[in-house]
């Protein structure tokens, strides 16, 4: 065996304390940019005066060869060609050599020797890189940190940045793109079978991410101040812009809109509940409703939502347009029949009641949405639906409402709670896995009842008590005693298989089904809450506890049943949602790594961020506490860095633009830096005049003047964010600085700063920062290179690809790898079809494949898919990514499967890096890498090197797994 270099850096042997940032993004030392050409622009002669456009001249260009050499062009119809220009003479006529080229590379190939050279290595290098380097993304990824760049003289970037991009409007030659009726025409695209399918989702998706492109710049240039308003007398927050048909406003509350919800605070929140509402229409897709293209952008402390513009809505006013809903949250309300027929078949999916409320006269109104949904019929005869911000209902938990009291397990956790907005809501997840509960509810109380008829024990009355009390007394959670009857019949499998036959007989209504039966299911549906007697159907009304709503007194029942509902979905929440996530925890089921796959794993079983507070409470009062440590870690991190991104936003409002950087380097110096007193630099020309503050007042939303913002001390900061914490997650945070926050939760300032950075929108310089100096600060305005925006957008999905994709991982699951790995196969061509070559969904099919052929034993095919794996993560989620370090762990099994040591080390030890800087050393991942780094060491005989990576693991395993687990008896 040849001898390897195996010796792994220092800073990522088990124990150090070291956590460099330089090797986050690595330098290829040798690599020079190779220079081709000095300048190339467009010429100050164009556009050519008319007799030259009839000689079939297209435009000039001017040319500074690597030679220094100054030459002017000319594209003509004919090609290309040298004329005698000069910077101060027009003379079109062709100079000597006069030699025309058919391609602009050929003639700069014969007047520069070193634009020959170098061009033909440049595309030379450029073919050898792999195409995953090359190919766009559909979403921009921005990173946290960039290394410092030589700005270089560039006129065609400066041409691209400044053409009629930023001013009023973006131009395209010849039009502006009409987004909505391009959204609303790929909506309408037939889907009758695969092929027309395939057709319309690649549609969909390319007009959505161009859409979410271009509504980023949009709002860019709204808070940088590049737009004009529509209605620029007015008050800065209150100002709304229209830019290349895309239409944005601010998250501030305009005319005191939402002045009973929380105000400004309720207005920050709408735009993505109403985001959340169009994802959750656009999923169920009911031809003939439309939604509008909508993007949240959060962008140097403000909001900005861009949405599509709603033909002809700009020409009348909102009174006269809506036919459908309220437009003052119930007090006037309207309905029309034909949006009730199209909201009825989003209601089944959507789980929302159709119910009646009254209007401002007394009427009876029938609504399928909550109040504030808008209905409106554009000049294109669309039925648009718009304000979803109430499509799913409220989470009583954090709305109290006099005289109505919770469930124990609600009270008993300090519930209700006043929340900073009223706009509150449950997230589908949770709504969903609440139906499915009450659904195996449904099925073991009928189960239950129909057993005990059957054991001729049953009477009348015992089965109303039992099917009254649930939904009033009963916990949710507390079936009476299902299981017992099932266990004693012992064929509880059986029973429920009975029932479901019998529900769908009833259901039917085909009239065969006996009385009794009858009564079981209907017992069955009255006890979990179904609003229909003969089958269960659980659907909640979003205008429940919503103030100003009123309902008509016939019904008052269903209105109090549908109260009762709303606090059992509250208390499922916390009984078994949130412990659930906790066992899956402590069961290793889920590993959260960061602050945003914790926050998936929390969305994923319906639980809001919220709730962190609550979660981290339950973690500390359980027994297995050491086991959740990683959890704990993470939550509180995520807790400090979520209450400071709440108070940098308001924070950076505060700040005009010359300053930015100055504020921002400031805020990281309160928050990371152990130096005592940081100093703000203040921009140079405030310290000189004050005198034109007055005639400023009406400035783009970016420009405030303000430097209230340079007083700020590091014990302010963390002051305001134990009080955050108290105050948002409910959670007292024992630390009053940074290094105590640190040495009481032992978390890293590394990863604090990355989270926060991710959080906001910060780009830091990439270099090695000394946060525990007591003698200078971190951080200086030059570490600081950019603000780049946070987009929440809709991701649209490839369904039938998605269906591949799900059963090949069934057939997997079965054991059928070979006709799972053809169903996966089919899928990547799919998603390919659809989304093009980068995508989330691509990578996770990369990553099934390549395991699937490394099971079957085919190393070599197994490479090459998780090596696309790994690039494509790194492209599409981040290089630091926890996805991207798991690919990282992969792509070094299958090298060390094909016999590449050498390389599966060094993959695994980048591997640790990032999970060291992500997290730290003590995270239950930590044991399989250094398990699997310390199995390679031991195979390339570096004994003492092994035996530390070794010994690390066991103490890892041993600590999340307990002691007698199989996984430390085989470390």
């Amino acid at each position: 065996m040849d001898p390897i270099d195996c010796t792994p850096p220092e800073y990522i042997l088990p124990g150090s304390r070291e956590r460099p940032l330089c090797p986050l993004q690595p330098q290829n030392r040798d690599w020079k940019p190779l220079q081709c050409l000095k300048v190339l622009t467009m010429s100050g002669w164009n556009p050519p005066p008319g007799n030259r456009k009839m000689h079939g001249d297209l435009m000039y260009l001017f040319v500074i060869t690597a030679e220094d050499r100054q030459v002017s062009i000319t594209a003509s119809t004919r090609g290309f060609y040298l004329n005698q220009s000069t910077a101060y003479h027009f003379n079109p006529k062709p100079a000597s050599p006069r030699f025309l080229s058919h391609s602009l590379v050929e003639l700069l190939n014969q007047i520069s020797p070193t634009f020959k050279k170098n061009f033909a290595v440049l595309q030379k290098k450029r073919v050898q890189r792999h195409p995953f380097e090359r190919i766009a993304t559909p979403f921009q990824v921005y990173s946290w940190t960039a290394p410092q760049a030589e700005h270089a003289m560039d006129c065609v970037r400066a041409e691209d940045a400044y053409t009629s991009r930023l001013g009023y409007e973006e131009h395209i030659p010849g039009q502006t793109r009409d987004w909505n009726e391009e959204l609303q025409t790929t909506r309408e695209l037939p889907r009758k079978n695969l092929p027309e399918r395939l057709l319309r989702e690649r549609a969909i998706f390319k007009v959505h991410s161009d859409f979410t492109a271009a509504a980023t710049r949009g709002a860019m240039a709204v808070i940088d101040g590049n737009v004009m308003a529509i209605n620029p007398s007015e008050e800065t927050k209150m100002q709304m812009f229209i830019w290349n048909n895309i239409f944005f406003s601010l998250g501030f509350d305009v005319r005191d809109h939402y002045k009973d919800f929380g105000g400004d605070v309720a207005a920050y929140v709408a735009p993505t509940n109403d985001l959340n509402g169009v994802r959750t229409y656009n999923a169920v897709d009911v031809e003939g409703l439309y939604t509008l293209g909508t993007v949240v952008v959060d962008y140097r402390g403000y909001r900005v939502t861009a949405q599509s513009i709603i033909p002809g809505i700009l020409e009348r006013d909102q009174e006269q347009s809506v036919i459908y809903g309220s437009i003052d949250f119930g007090k006037t309300v309207m309905s029309h029949p034909r949006y009730l027929e199209l909201l009825e078949r989003t209601s089944r999916p959507l789980k929302i009641l159709r119910h009646r409320v009254l209007n401002d006269r007394d009427e009876e109104v029938e609504l399928c949405s909550s109040v504030e949904c808008k209905g409106i019929i554009g000049n294109d005869g669309r039925h648009y639906i718009l304000d979803l911000l109430r499509t799913f209902p409220p989470d009583l938990n954090f709305l109290p409402v006099p005289g109505e009291g919770l469930p124990e397990e609600c009270t008993r956790a300090g519930f209700p709670r006043a929340h900073r907005h009223k706009l509150c809501c449950l997230r589908q997840e949770l709504v969903d896995a609440f139906v499915e509960h009450r659904y195996l509810l449904f099925m073991k109380l009928a189960a239950l009842q129909l057993m005990q008829q059957k054991a001729g024990r049953m009477e009348g009355p015992t089965l109303l008590e039992n099917g009254g009390s649930l939904s009033s007394e009963s916990k949710p959670e507390d079936p009476p005693g299902p299981e017992a009857g099932s266990e004693e019949e012992g064929g509880g499998a059986g029973g429920l298989a009975k029932v479901k036959e019998l529900a769908e007989t009833i259901a039917s209504d085909d009239g065969t089904a006996d009385p009794r039966s009858r009564e079981v299911i209907r017992n069955a549906c009255k006890a979990v809450g179904s609003i229909s007697s003969t089958a269960f159907d659980v659907r909640f009304n979003p205008d429940i506890f919503s103030p100003g709503v009123r309902f008509p007194e016939s019904c008052q029942e269903e209105v109090r049943d549908q109260k009762q509902l709303l606090k059992d979905a509250a208390a499922f929440l916390l009984s078994c949602q949130i412990p659930g996530l906790v066992k899956d925890c402590i069961e290793h089921a889920v590993l959260p790594m960061d602050g945003a796959t914790l926050a998936e794993v929390m969305r994923q079983r319906g639980i809001n961020m919220r709730y962190l507070g609550k979660v981290l409470d339950l973690v500390l009062r359980s027994p297995a506490r050491e086991q959740l440590d990683h959890i704990y870690k993470i939550g509180i991190g995520e807790l400090i860095t979520r209450s400071a991104k709440h108070i940098f936003k308001t924070y950076l409002q505060g700040v005009e633009l010359s300053g930015l950087s100055a504020a921002i380097s400031h805020f990281l110096n309160c928050f990371l830096s152990s130096y005592p007193n940081p100093v703000a630099h203040l921009p140079a020309d405030e310290l000189i005049s004050k005198k034109r503050n007055r005639r400023r007042r009406n400035r783009p939303p970016g420009a405030a003047d303000n430097t209230a913002w340079a007083v700020m001390t590091p014990q302010e900061l963390w002051k305001n964010i134990c009080q955050e914490a108290k105050n948002y997650f409910d959670f007292s945070l024992e630390c009053e600085t940074v290094d105590q926050a640190v040495e009481t939760y032992g978390l890293q300032k590394i990863t604090l700063l990355r989270e926060i950075s991710l959080k906001t929108g910060i780009q830091i310089l990439l270099k090695e920062y000394s946060f525990d100096s007591r003698h200078k600060p971190a951080f200086t305005e030059e570490d600081v290179l950019n603000i780049f925006p946070v987009v929440k957008h809709v991701n649209p999905k490839a369904s039938d690809a998605f269906h591949f994709f799900q059963s090949g991982q069934a057939k997997v699951q079965q054991g059928f790898l070979k006709e799972g790995c053809e169903l996966i196969n089919e899928a990547l061509n799919l998603f390919n079809n659809v989304y093009g070559a980068m995508h989330v969904e691509i990578c996770a099919c990369l990553r099934l494949l390549a395991r699937l052929h490394y099971i079957m034993g085919d190393y070599a095919e197994a490479l090459s898919n998780q090596q696309k794996a790994v690039l494509m993560s790194e492209r599409v989620m981040g290089i630091e990514h926890p996805n991207t370090i798991q690919e990282y762990m992969h792509l070094a099994l299958y090298c060390f499967a094909s016999s590449q040591l050498s390389t599966a080390l060094s993959l695994l030890y980048r591997a640790r890096y990032l999970t060291l800087l992500v997290f730290g050393e003590d995270h239950p991942e930590m044991a399989l890498l250094d398990n699997n780094i310390g199995l390679v060491l031991h195979g390339v005989m570096e004994y003492d090197l092994s035996l530390r990576f070794l010994e690390n693991a066991l103490a890892v395993s041993t600590k999340y797994h307990g002691p007698k687990s199989l996984k430390v008896a085989l470390r």
